[in-house]
């Protein structure tokens, strides 16, 4: 041992006790040595020549020594060795120290009242050595909580930096570390510290349940540092919404605030979470090595301030789900704790109770202007929305539920558009949002459950007025809903229309029709009940009325009896589309390739008579059932198809020629149906029978009185085509053969040869002037070509008596023509009859039929005034030849009897004279 060592011997052997680790005979040196091993340098030897692995609890004895200056008390006397500086001289020591390069204990990790203290200095930069030299942050509470009460500097210094960063790192998120050391995390900017302490905070749904954690146990205690906020007069260049009452301002707390409203709009869930799990700037984890330091009036503040986060994060919440309303709802119900506010009920039960609204304090909040608030400055002290007091939180729960009722009905919708929808009173957004509601309910609702409905209805009308109209018991009140600007009657003709979509007839009936105080005016009813038919109709897919839209529109239009009698107008129009329409389902019908037929094709055809053709068409044999057409036609004329179609016929003419124009198209489609399956007699009786007798009885068209002016005349252009196509057709070998004939020729040629011409008799009585002349070229063909048939069966029938005559038969007289007898060469024709009866001829026919065709049709001013000449003239003149002409056919058939039979008849010459004129 050296007698009396120098202060160089001295410095240098504590240098290499702390280099080795060597505490206790530190200890001992230090003790022996007080006056040259000074406070500062100690611990600047141990700043700098301490290893960093060392773990605290080896030396912190020490440090509390030199804290308090007490090496004397508690030392065990202990021999040092002086052997490693023994051989070193005094000025090679000095020299040596002068070398040693210790550590300053000031710098830049300084802060405020550790500046002066030696001990809070050494403690905070070997804090820094250690992490950063060791990565050891862990072990630093052992250095650091011993020395707690020893400056107010080391428990913010703890609290505000060490903590967050040691939870952050390595109990919360030891897997996910910032790799940031104590000083650079210390450097940090406000902003950028709170993301890095809530850079893992909300990541996943394993996270969500530790939001309020993070918030209470990172943020909480980095705010416990003055230096974060800034008092008295150093606010000048700050925002003023960022000042508080007492003149405090915490740009942290601003970004932590901010931080919250960022994650509603990104992740929803973090920001309810946030704010469920945590109460705000009281609500802090300090470990237990402090409690709470702000003032009464900042803490107010404060809490205000998150106060208003909240509600601004619920309108940034962008998703329209029903979780995020209910999580939004939440968010209301925890600011309304906070506030000491009445709390609010939840969404399932406020959509039942269906609250009113009420604005006590007249703040207004309800009008445009207040309308972009919910979108810029949420956090500023001028916006009225976000307000942490009563009237603004209820106002968001108002919003909520709207948006609840909306989106819980099938139309998706956030806070923000609720708010929109309030505030803007846009109509045309408020109808097709309101539109899209009511269509959503009538799509997905339950078809049996009144109760349902009767909820939905209620809902509808709660969202126009917000209940204000009940409220006050007023009528005129102005509303003030999401859809306050639409009036009352439209929203209940929606909803009536949904009541009758989902065949609630019963409910439609007891509260529109049945009530003492109907929501609805007669007119109005009747007119969406009429609506709502015609819309089932037109949904319709199965042409069979009992099924389907059409069963739907049945019901439609018998349940309402008081509004929409069976004896109405309206019903009997859709009564008879339905029976029209039900009378198609009978038969095969596609208009398209690959689209069957429809209802609602009918109504809207521009030309629906067509149908039947193409029924017609389709369907073999159908033309047989030409009654049941012909009512299907009526029922579409009685149904308003055909004066409402933009077809051919004139939308003002009259019902009756309507039907009669309509009957005498059908009727010609079926003579055509038959024609083309080569069903001639059919056809035949459709001329004669049908068209033949309608032409005589048909209506006189709308003119006179009974049309209005300038209107134009409906023709019948089907009736005389039909009869033309009938007389033009040829028997061939798939011609259909007749099943009776009567008392017709036995000879099919020369019977279809006659009824050819009746049928073009038919056509010159009913065809227009212009087309006669086509008609009677084919008349003449087909006349020339019976007059040809009828010479053949006569030169057929005079052979066979002829040979009878001459045949030699057992007791037959001897065909041998006796010497002086002359055999008779007298024709049996229809020639030798002209001198006794002079029948007329089927030419002279033709010509007689043109006259009267021209004289009936050519002047149709003359109408009224030539009825009975033309009747005369039918009796007189078309009668009598019809009946020769049948005669003459007999008589060319039964041969020599011709001239019996005519005197039998009486026939008498025909005055040709008369005729003519």
């Amino acid at each position: 041992m050296i007698p009396l060592p120098s202060a160089s011997r001295i410095v240098l052997l504590a240098t290499y006790l702390a280099a080795r680790s060597d505490i206790e005979s530190l200890t001992t040196l230090a003790t022996r040595h007080p006056k040259v091993l000074r406070q500062d340098l100690l611990l600047r030897i141990l700043l700098t020549c301490l290893p960093e692995t060392l773990p605290p609890s080896r030396y912190v004895s020490l440090v509390q020594r030199i804290e308090s200056a007490s090496f004397d008390a508690d030392v065990e006397p202990k021999e040092l060795d002086w052997s490693s500086v023994q051989d070193v001289t005094d000025d090679e020591a000095a020299k040596k120290v002068r070398k040693l390069r210790l550590l300053p204990l000031t710098g830049e990790t300084a802060t405020g009242n550790a500046s002066n203290d030696s001990v809070s200095l050494f403690l905070i930069h070997r804090a820094h050595r250690v992490d950063q030299e060791a990565g050891l942050l862990a072990q630093l509470p052992d250095l650091i909580v011993p020395f707690l009460d020893h400056a107010p500097c080391i428990r913010i210094w703890m609290i505000s930096t060490l903590l967050p960063l040691l939870r952050r790192d390595h109990e919360y998120y030891p897997h996910h570390p910032t790799a940031k050391t104590l000083a650079e995390f210390e450097r940090m900017g406000d902003k950028a510290a709170v993301d890095l302490l809530l850079s893992q905070t909300g990541i996943g749904q394993e996270s969500l349940p530790h939001i309020g954690r993070d918030l209470r146990g990172l943020i909480g205690p980095w705010l416990y540092n003055d230096a974060r906020w800034r008092r008295g007069g150093d606010n000048d260049d700050l925002e003023e919404h960022e000042q508080d009452l007492s003149g405090t301002i915490g740009p942290g707390w601003e970004h932590v605030l901010e931080w919250i409203t960022l994650q509603a709009s990104k992740s929803w869930q973090v920001a309810v979470k946030a704010i469920d799990q945590w109460d705000g700037p009281g609500d802090v984890d300090l470990g237990g090595h402090a409690s709470m330091w702000l003032e009464d009036e900042e803490q107010e503040y404060l809490e205000q301030r998150y106060a208003r986060a909240a509600l601004a994060s619920a309108y940034l919440i962008p998703e329209p789900s029903l979780e995020a309303l209910n999580g939004v709802n939440s968010i209301i119900t925890k600011i309304m704790a906070l506030l000491d506010q009445d709390p609010c009920p939840t969404l399932q039960v406020a959509s039942s109770l269906l609250p009113p609204f009420a604005d006590p304090n007249g703040e207004q909040l309800l009008c445009a202007k207040n309308a972009t608030y919910m979108r810029n400055d949420l956090l500023a002290k001028s916006n009225p929305l976000t307000s942490p007091n009563g009237t603004s939180t209820q106002l968001l729960h108002i919003l909520t539920l709207s948006a609840f009722i909306l989106t819980k009905g099938g139309v998706a919708c956030t806070v923000r558009k609720a708010g929109e929808l309030a505030l803007l009173q846009d109509e045309r957004e408020q109808k097709a949002e309101a539109t899209k509601f009511i269509h959503s309910l009538s799509n997905n609702g339950p078809k049996s459950d009144d109760k349902y409905w009767i909820r939905a209805r209620n809902e509808l009308l709660w969202l126009r007025d917000w209940g204000a109209e009940e409220a006050q018991d007023t009528w005129d009140i102005q509303a003030q809903g999401i859809f306050g600007q639409l009036k009352k009657e439209f929203l209940e003709v929606e909803c009536l229309r949904a009541f009758l979509s989902n065949t609630r007839y019963s409910l439609a009936r007891s509260i529109y029709e049945d009530a003492p105080e109907r929501p609805l005016d007669s007119d109005k009813l009747r007119d969406t009940i009429i609506s709502a038919a015609m819309n089932a109709y037109d949904n319709a897919s199965n042409p069979h009325r009992g099924h389907g839209g059409l069963l739907k529109c049945d019901d439609i239009i018998h349940a309402f009896p008081q509004t929409l009698g069976e004896t109405h107008a309206a019903s009997k129009r859709i009564e008879a589309l339905l029976r029209a329409t039900h009378a198609l389902s009978g038969y095969r019908l596609i208009l398209k390739k690959g689209e069957p037929f429809t209802p609602v094709v009918l109504r809207v055809h521009s030309d629906p008579i067509s149908i039947v053709g193409r029924v017609l068409e389709q369907n073999p044999k159908s033309y047989t059932r030409i009654q049941d057409f012909l009512e299907i036609g009526a029922n579409m004329v009685a149904a308003g198809l055909i004066g409402n179609g933009k077809s051919q016929y004139e939308k003002g003419a009259e019902t009756s020629w309507q039907q009669s124009v309509a009957e005498k198209r059908i009727t010609a489609m079926c003579v055509d149906a038959a024609l083309t399956e080569d069903d001639f007699e059919t056809a035949y009786s459709y001329v004669v029978n049908r068209l033949a007798l309608d032409s005589n009885r048909s209506p006189a068209n709308p003119g006179n009185g009974l049309r209005s002016k300038g209107a134009a005349i409906l023709s019948d252009d089907y009736s005389w085509k039909a009869a033309l196509q009938a007389g033009k057709y040829r028997r061939t070998s798939r011609t259909m053969k007749p099943t009776h004939i009567g008392t017709a020729s036995g000879n099919l040629d020369i019977r279809h040869l006659e009824q050819r011409i009746e049928c073009l008799a038919t056509a010159l009585r009913v065809a227009p002037p212009a087309t006669l002349q086509e008609i009677l070229n084919v008349f003449r063909k087909c006349e020339e070509e019976l007059n040809a048939a009828v010479k053949a069966e006569e030169a057929r029938e005079t052979a066979w008596d002829d040979q009878g005559d001459l045949q030699v038969m057992p007791g037959a007289f001897s065909g041998t023509v006796p010497a002086g007898v002359v055999r008779s060469t007298k024709p049996t024709s229809s020639s030798a009859r002209h001198g006794d009866e002079a029948p007329m001829s089927l030419f002279d026919l033709s010509r007689a039929s043109m006259a009267r065709a021209q004289r009936n049709l050519t002047a149709l001013s003359s109408l009224q005034r030539s009825e009975n000449a033309r009747a005369d003239d039918a009796r007189g003149a078309d009668d009598q030849p019809r009946t020769r002409k049948r005669d003459q056919l007999r008589d060319a058939a039964v041969g020599t009897l011709a001239s019996g039979v005519g005197w039998l008849i009486g026939a008498q010459p025909v005055d040709r004279a008369g005729e003519r004129t």
